[in-house]
């Protein structure tokens, strides 16, 4: 009798997928994805186990079309521990989870739990032992070596097994069942390749860049990762003053290690999406667009179009990268700290999936300082897990580096790859700051007036729409918020670059989106009291190029109630505040140091909020974690935002006409993500209740053509016109 894996109603029982080619196949599969951090054998056997219960009669009957449940995986858990032992157990969490998600070792009340379903009764599966026992293993030769027999780690090393497992079945099964899908997983450039052409292009910037000081140390800066690239795998921290041109010094030191050391691919990992959007594209401009994998929430690649005939799916690049999402089989992966950490932590197969290609990679996290406090331990251990087990590089890249040295390991110590990061501040240092003290917004108005040129940043959106009606009297006031869509951001930055190029009166009030990632420079920027890393960020935007005959001058403010919201935000400015009084330099690597120093000291208790750590490490010695319930803790932003798109341009208006005329309405996710505003869930509730959005597509929510006219300002975007949002008006998002 022949076994089946899968069948395939277009063809005859004959050609459906044999159950044996299936497990050999997805053994050396997920073999070889383990082999790169040292673990062949665990990949090969579970690949081989994990589809053991298709064995049964009765699932072979089911693929016949009779309507019979089976439980397919938990026999190859039962399995692997009756022949492995402890070994066996790790495969076990592996193998029952394949479909249904790493499973937490619960009780045995709880059916879906590993213990309940290591003790279920098994059916009759001697043509498994027939077909397949030969092939395995009679012994393990042990963990991996650099391993560390400590709880997080084993349980590290399971999601990775995991890992390995759910991309070689989902890999095999899709070439038996299709080709042209299969066909079209095509990974782009070498790195050699990538590093030859950032190597040119940056040599090009080196010979062409004005002759001034800024350019000078960013060519110094550039030149010493090149150097330090042929160093060892390891932990590495690169700490440039904000303007120093770390996004492209980084990616070269990556590239030239990764090159250097064999490794597979570079892993940007950024916290805001709005960096993620540029940097992406300054890679696939210096790059290529088929060598960059953009992954996050906000970024969605196209769904498949129905296609006339194979070729018309291999030949687009878009599908490529949509495919890449699944598993990052791709040369450059730029992504949030919410898509890295979160799967990291997750249980389901399709979040887990691209785990394994994590491993034998350059991870360069930007802005490390924005490592979500909350979760600061286990995000750490991660990190240095990768490093010390799965043969990673990892690179902390800010200007304002956090004191992580405490929250380390004892023998993990990173090594520096900027030189002399202190002279390197003070070549860099172009701006002085002021502390102002409490300031009221009609002076604070009058003061940002009394400027041609001046950026006003604040903490919440409602301070930065009062503060910009204030300033408000013709051409040259901008204001900037997350409640303004992104294609109104864009047109509205182009504007204020414009006035700033040439010399027109240019003031802008902004919620902190501007610190990271957006490419301003104004003469005086004006700062409302937060964190020094913040307070640096803003630094940033002032005399950036250095071209002013004097230095930039930063004012730091304590504002009305309305702009100081309490909890986490109101915590950081106070610090900010008492370290700003303590030294003299408050954007100095010590003021910094300090700061992270007494955040860290403060905010102990809430390094791990949810007790992620003490979880895992509550029944280590006897390997029963509890993966499930981890990965519903391990949340670095609540899952309630709702997307709701306004008709800013005729072109929004256009897109939806097609998407209503189109059998792919998901086609044009990526061109109405321009037009986007992300509002809380409990305000998105509230306005689908009112009828102020249409519904296009059972997809897209649209704010009515009306609403929009009534309540998105020209020059603020979404205003406040729910009970939700006005209540809301006091966070910055």
């Amino acid at each position: 009798m022949e076994y089946y894996a899968h069948s395939d109603k277009t063809k005859d029982q004959l050609q459906w997928h044999l159950l044996k080619d299936h497990l050999l196949d997805t053994a050396k599969i997920a073999g070889s994805f383990a082999e790169k951090f040292g673990a062949k054998q665990f990949g090969y056997t579970a690949g081989l186990l994990h589809d053991m219960g298709k064995y049964d009669p009765n699932f072979q009957k089911r693929l016949a079309g009779q309507k019979i449940g089976v439980d397919h995986s938990t026999p190859g858990a039962i399995e692997a521990v009756k022949k492995y032992s402890i070994y066996g157990l790790i495969l076990a969490y592996v193998i029952a989870g394949h479909h249904s998600g790493l499973p937490d070792w619960g009780s045995r009340a709880d059916e879906v739990s590993l213990e309940f379903r290591l003790q279920k009764p098994m059916n009759n599966y001697s043509a498994f032992r027939d077909e397949i026992e030969k092939y395995l293993l009679t012994e393990f030769e042990g963990l991996p070596k650099g391993l560390r027999p400590q709880g997080f780690s084993l349980q590290f090393f399971i999601r990775f097994i995991y890992s390995c497992l759910v991309d070689a079945d989902f890999l095999d099964t899709e070439r038996a069942l299709n080709i042209s899908r299969a066909s079209a997983r095509l990974n782009g450039n070498s790195l050699r390749t990538l590093k030859e052409k950032l190597d040119a292009f940056m040599d090009d910037f080196s010979v062409k860049a004005a002759d001034t000081m800024v350019n000078r140390k960013r060519i110094d800066i550039l030149n010493n990762c090149r150097d330090n690239a042929d160093r060892s795998p390891g932990l590495f921290t690169l700490t440039v003053p904000t303007g120093g041109g770390k996004t492209l010094s980084s990616l070269s030191f990556a590239l030239r290690h990764a090159v250097k050391h064999s490794m597979d691919r570079v892993i940007y990992v950024i916290p805001y999406t709005s960096i993620i959007e540029q940097n992406a594209e300054v890679f696939r401009e210096i790059l290529g667009e088929e060598n960059i994998l953009e992954h996050h929430s906000n970024f969605a690649y196209p769904e498949e179009k129905k296609l006339e005939s194979e070729s018309d799916f291999t030949s687009s690049v878009e599908q490529k990268l949509r495919l890449a999402t699944e598993n990052w089989d791709m040369p450059i992966i730029t992504t949030t700290n919410v898509q890295f950490f979160e799967s990291l932590f997750a249980s389901r197969s399709s979040r887990c999936r691209k785990l394994h290609n994590i491993a034998n990679s350059v991870i360069v996290v930007d802005e490390a300082q924005m490592l979500p406090t909350n979760f600061l331990k286990p995000c750490l251990r991660v990190l240095t897990e990768l490093t010390t087990g799965y043969r990673s590089t990892v690179v902390l890249c800010t200007a304002t580096q956090p004191a992580f040295s405490k929250l380390l390991p004892k023998d993990i110590r990173p090594v520096e790859l900027a030189e002399a990061p202190d002279a390197l501040y003070k070549s860099f240092k172009r701006v002085r700051v002021n502390n102002l003290g409490a300031v009221a917004d009609d002076e604070l108005a009058e003061k940002l007036k009394s400027h041609s040129q001046t950026l006003c940043i604040v903490n919440t959106k409602k301070h930065a729409r009062l503060l910009f009606q204030a300033i408000d009297d013709g051409d040259g006031a901008f204001h900037l918020s997350t409640r303004m869509c992104p294609a109104h951001r864009t047109e509205t930055l182009s504007k204020i670059r414009e006035h700033l190029k040439s010399g027109k009166t240019c003031r802008v009030v902004s919620t902190q989106l501007i610190e990271a990632g957006v490419d301003v420079d104004f003469p005086v920027v004006y700062r409302s009291m937060a964190g020094i890393d913040s307070i640096a960020q803003s630094a940033g935007r002032c005399n950036r190029e250095g071209l002013l005959p004097y230095e930039g001058k930063l004012y730091v403010f304590g504002p009305e109630l309305h702009g100081m919201p309490k909890g986490w935000l109101n915590r950081t400015a106070a610090l900010g505040r008492q370290v700003m009084e303590g030294v003299e330099d408050s954007l100095s690597l010590e003021a910094v140091h300090r700061y992270f120093s007494l955040l860290y000291d403060v905010e102990a208790e809430e390094l791990d909020r949810e007790r992620i750590l003490a979880d895992i490490k509550e029944q280590e010695k006897k390997l029963r974690f509890p993966f499930r319930s981890i990965a519903e803790k391990f949340k670095l932003i609540d899952d309630n935002n709702f997307t709701v798109l306004v008709q800013w341009e005729e072109d929004c208006r256009k897109i939806l006409d097609c998407v209503m005329a189109s059998h792919s309405p998901g086609y044009f996710v990526r061109k109405l993500q321009r037009y986007g505003v992300q509002v809380f869930e409990k305000e998105f509730d509230e306005m689908l209740a009112g009828g102020f959005l249409e519904v296009v597509a059972n997809r897209y929510f649209v704010l009515r053509e009306d609403v929009f006219k009534k309540y998105y300002s020209q020059m603020t975007g979404l205003e406040p016109f729910t009970e939700s949002m006005k209540a809301n008006d006091l966070l910055i998002i």
